[in-house]
């Protein structure tokens, strides 16, 4: 690999815990390498898409690969699948790993290493890849949970930076519990609380438990007909779509949201026009059934002709 450009900014994915860590890692490495603190900025996948890359030279981890970023001085650290191919900028790339995983070895090659971020390493590669037969699966998750929880600035801010210091955290003992106690109860009300949004499409209401986790375990068991679960959330103003499959439908479904991911893991911010969850499920229901929002709508039209026939042979 080149030298390493000093990066005017880090960039990485808000998401989830495998942006939380790959933003530290390359904060840490950029530290070592430039003796200087780069500013760390995250986003979800609709900002992030939205944001005008003014930079000379910047650092992206857990972002996938496109044209608008293959730029001179511009490294690229991550393991979504990609169609395009690096001309000028840096790619380090891999679907096997996570992106997490990839920083730290390119920290290693640095001189950056320890027990401790091994061990933090492997655990978000377990949970981000989702690598169910490893005996860590169940804690791994414990630790995903934590920035879907608590979210990641707020997390950030009170490891400051230290991401080792996540290792074995007190707030894992809540992160357990809720495991423990929320997820079954969850399974079995989420289970019978499943509308249709399309044909492959179903939207799973949720109380408690860690969605993921359930949506997981549904599809898993197969005890819903639809190939792809939706799951809504809202954080601040915005509603949030997570979408969950297992033979790579997901993906797909999200980017009609303008969001991305993984085959079977992607997400999407939903307009600013959709307030709350139930605007959230009939935006859904509109952008993925636009056949049938068409024969309603020339249905409305003809109502309207009919009824102003009617009023004029009064």
């Amino acid at each position: 690999m080149a030298p390493l450009p000093k990066p005017e900014v880090i960039i990485t994915h808000e998401s989830d815990l495998d942006g939380l860590l790959s933003g530290a890692l390359l904060q840490r490495l950029a530290q070592k390498l430039f003796g200087t603190d780069v500013p760390l900025q995250a986003y979800h996948y609709n900002f992030w898409k939205q944001r005008d890359l003014r930079e000379r030279s910047a650092w992206v981890a857990d972002f996938t690969f496109e044209p608008r970023l293959d730029k001179p001085d511009w490294v690229i650290i991550d393991h979504h699948v990609t169609e395009t191919a690096p001309k000028n900028a840096q790619l380090l790339h891999d679907v096997n790993k996570s992106a997490g995983l990839l920083c730290y070895e390119l920290c290693q090659q640095h001189g950056i290493a320890s027990p401790a971020l091994d061990r933090l390493v492997h655990l978000n590669n377990v949970a981000d890849l989702f690598l169910e037969d490893d005996p860590d699966f169940a804690i791994a998750g414990d630790y995903a949970n934590l920035v879907k929880i608590y979210q990641f600035w707020n997390l950030h801010t009170l490891v400051g930076g230290d991401i080792e210091k996540l290792l074995d955290h007190p707030l894992l003992e809540v992160m357990a519990v809720k495991r423990r106690i929320e997820n079954p109860l969850g399974f079995e009300w989420s289970k019978s609380n499943i509308t249709e949004i399309s044909p492959t499409v179903g939207f799973m209401d949720t109380i408690v438990g860690n969605n993921n986790l359930i949506v997981h375990q549904l599809l898993e068991q197969q005890a819903t007909k639809y190939p792809v679960l939706v799951t809504l959330f809202r954080r601040g103003n915005a509603v949030f779509a997570s979408f969950r499959s297992r033979k790579g439908e997901a993906l797909k479904v999200a980017e009609r949201f303008q969001g991305g991911g993984h085959a079977n893991a992607a997400g999407a911010i939903l307009p600013k026009s959709v307030r709350n969850i139930s605007d959230g499920v009939e935006y859904l229901r509109q952008v993925l059934n636009p056949k049938n929002e068409t024969q309603q709508t020339r249905l409305n039209s003809l109502e309207s002709l009919f009824a102003g026939i009617e009023a004029e042979k009064k």
